[in-house]
Order: structure tokens, then C-alpha cells, then sequence
């Protein structure tokens, strides 16, 4: 079934009914077959390309009046540029093997357009005056249809927000990442609400606690007293949260230890974010010897006077760097708890420290430009300071 249902959206409809071969993908709209004339005065055929903005599985008025054009430069029947519609010509990689070349700008006089019919007939009526002048047969109107039907979509609706940015290309060097959370406390929950945002093709979630009432001040969202009354398991109930939203998640009611951490051999990356112990040791030592690259995140928030202090810590394992991400892991059991482990309500370090954790898994999958290529970042409250190094 399509992600976005033509039925649903006058306007796409519309558009199929009269003729045009249109196609979404990765949030834009791709409307195939426009003929054009080229500076060689010869009819051509190139693809109109558009952002869309949706509601949920359907249109909502276009924001934009630019669009973007597959093809060479549209010109007058003469062979010149058709300057009263250019904006820029540069390359702009619209999906994979998809590259728009120009791109156009049009407002219509009451400053935007009202739907996607009318601006996409607006961009294609100025450019087939100039075709007639040559060839009186060439329509756009092909009746070719093409949606996107595609089930490994990694949404269950198309993530407008990569095409307005025109990022998709960059986007989808995350597209094949199987990613596990370990720890679904704070920052292992804020860690799921970024990583859920990406196309991963799956995420797994490790955590045999149950969501509390205490949970809910440090966790993404806002759950109703009904839902915490009911206790649900942490993995289970963030599982339901962003699967409305984002497809491959898996909940693991359990936590990782010695019986079960070869279930992380099928990874591509892991956010290791519980608190040190034998268990941590256990996944540390398993994780370096299958190979693969992890995170680990950690916060150390002490009393000072009638205020709070502290630091956090995100360290990276690569497989070819592992010396001193273990100098900077504790994983030994017994130390004394410090305020957090009390349950203060710090959803804004949580936050902080699960976006230092994910933003090196970006750059360290090319998505970030990467130049320090640190192991260890740290983040200390009082001094506002934010260091990066291989070593404290």
C-alpha cells in the first residue's frame, strides 16, 4: 500500500487524473515526462521536482514556490534560457541516482500557491508555451503513474523533513544500521527519539524495567497517569510510542548479560547506556570481541550547596581504537551512588548526553564531517565546557 495515499490528496489525484506520470519519493513529489526546449532548440523530456509539506498521509498547501528541475536548463524556443523562471543551477542529489541540475522559482501573485495542482501546472504551463513553438504534440500528460510502494520504507510516512532540507542523500548512509540500545533510562530513551528520527533499518531495545512514574521526568514525551498506573515495561512502552512513527523497532523486555549478549553479534552499532557493573564488563568485553563499534554514555552529577554539579561522558570503542575508550569505561561493580542514581529529575542532561552520544554515530558513519576523530567527549555543567580527546 502507498506511504501516501493519492485518494487522500485532491490535488496528487488531481494531477494522476489529467495525465502526469508523478511519483513520490523520499518526500518529494517527481513529476515525469515534461517536455522542454534545449539551448539546441530540440524538444527534450526532464522530471519536475517538489518538497512536499504533508499532514500526516496527505497533502497540505505547498510553503514553497521554488521547485527543482532534472534535466538541462528549460529555454525559449530560440535557445534562450528561460531566465524569468531560474533561480540556481546547481546539483542537488534528490535520492539515490537522482540528481536535479536547476532549480526554478515562481511565485503566483497572491504570494503562494493553494495546492500542488496548481503549481505544478504552473511551472509546466510556461515551459510547454515554448515547446509548442516547436512541436504542438509534446504534452506532459502521458498517463503514466507511478507511487511508491515500497515496504521497506523505513517510516510509515515520508520524511518531508530530509527532502525540505534536501539531505536525503546524506540521510541514507544510516539507511542500513542495525542499532541497539542498552538501557532505556534517560538517556537510553532520548537516545531511541533521535536514532528513531533516522531511516536505521532497525532498532532494538534492551531493558527488563518497568516505566514509572519517576521515568516519565526523564524521558521524551508525556505519558498519561492511566499509562503509568497500568506499569508497562520501558522497552515495550517506547516501543509503542515511536512505532507510530518509525518501522524496525523491537522491544526486548530483558536485559543484556552473560545468557543473552550474543544477540548483540547481529549489530551494527550499540548506545551502551546503563550504569557500570558486572553486566556492563560482560556486554563491553563481547562487543570488543565481535568486532563492533559502540558508545558508551555516562553522567556524574554530585550536590554542591543548593545546587547541582557535574559532568558527562560519552566514549567511543571503534574496533581499530580500543585502548583508551577502556581506560574511560567504568564497568567495575560496588562504587558508592552519586545524586543520580537517586532519581533527580535532570531530563535536560539526559537529553543533552544521549545528542552528544548520537551526533558521533553520525559522524562517524560520514553523515557529520568528522575532523577531531575523538574517542571521549565531556561535558562539564558548572564550566559550560564541552572537551573531546582520547584521554580525560
Amino acid at each position: 500500500m502507498s506511504l501516501l495515499q493519492l485518494s487522500r490528496s485532491p490535488d496528487l489525484l488531481r494531477l494522476r487524473d489529467e495525465g502526469y506520470n508523478i511519483e513520490i519519493r523520499g518526500g518529494y513529489l517527481l513529476v515525469r515526462d515534461i517536455p522542454y526546449v534545449s539551448s539546441a532548440k530540440q524538444v527534450c523530456r526532464g522530471i519536475l521536482v517538489m518538497a512536499l509539506d504533508l499532514a500526516g498521509d496527505r497533502t497540505a498547501a505547498p510553503t514553497d514556490h521554488t521547485a527543482m528541475f532534472c534535466g538541462d536548463m528549460p529555454c525559449h524556443a530560440d535557445g534562450t534560457p528561460m531566465d524569468e523562471i531560474k533561480h540556481q543551477s546547481i546539483a542537488t542529489e534528490i535520492a539515490k541516482g537522482l540528481v536535479a541540475h536547476h532549480g526554478f522559482s515562481r511565485k503566483p501573485s497572491r504570494g503562494h500557491y493553494v495546492d500542488y495542482f496548481e503549481k505544478v501546472q504552473t511551472y509546466v504551463s510556461l515551459i510547454a508555451r515554448e515547446v509548442a513553438a516547436i512541436d504542438q504534440l509534446a504534452t506532459a500528460l502521458t498517463a503514466q503513474v507511478v507511487e511508491p510502494e515500497d515496504e521497506d520504507y523505513p517510516f510509515n510516512y515520508l520524511d518531508t523533513a530530509s527532502a525540505r532540507a534536501e539531505i536525503n542523500a546524506i540521510s541514507s548512509k544510516l539507511a542500513d544500521e542495525k542499532v541497539a540500545i542498552i538501557g532505556l533510562g534517560g538517556t537510553g530513551s532520548y537516545v531511541l527519539d533521535l536514532v528513531a528520527k533516522t531511516p536505521v533499518k532497525e532498532i532494538h531495545l534492551f531493558d527488563a524495567d518497568k516505566f514509572l512514574t519517576h521515568n516519565a521526568f526523564r524521558a521524551p514525551g508525556a505519558p498519561s497517569v492511566e499509562e503509568l498506573r497500568e506499569q508497562p515495561r520501558k522497552a515495550a512502552y517506547l516501543e509503542s510510542r515511536y512505532a507510530k512513527m518509525k518501522r524496525g523497532i523491537e522491544a526486548h523486555e530483558e536485559d543484556i548479560d552473560a545468557s543473552n549478549v550474543d544477540a548483540l553479534r547481529a549489530m551494527t552499532f550499540v548506545f551502551v547506556c546503563i550504569d557500570r557493573g558486572l553486566d556492563k564488563k560482560i556486554i563491553i568485553d563481547k562487543l570488543e570481541g565481535f568486532g563492533l563499534p559502540f558508545v558508551d554514555v555516562g553522567m556524574g552529577i554530585q550536590r554542591h550547596g543548593d545546587s547541582l554539579r557535574g559532568q558527562l561522558r560519552v566514549t567511543t570503542s571503534l574496533p581499530e581504537r580500543r585502548g583508551t575508550s577502556r581506560e574511560n569505561i567504568p564497568v567495575s561493580g560496588g562504587e558508592a551512588k552519586d545524586e543520580y542514581d537517586k532519581n533527580i529529575q535532570i531530563a535536560d542532561l539526559n537529553a543533552l548526553n544521549a545528542c552528544l552520544a548520537v551526533i558521533k554515530w553520525k559522524k562517524l558513519r560520514g553523515f557529520y564531517l568528522d575532523d577531531e576523530h575523538e574517542q571521549l567527549t565531556t561535558y562539564t555543567i558548572a564550566f559550560n565546557q564541552l572537551t573531546s580527546g582520547d584521554t580525560p
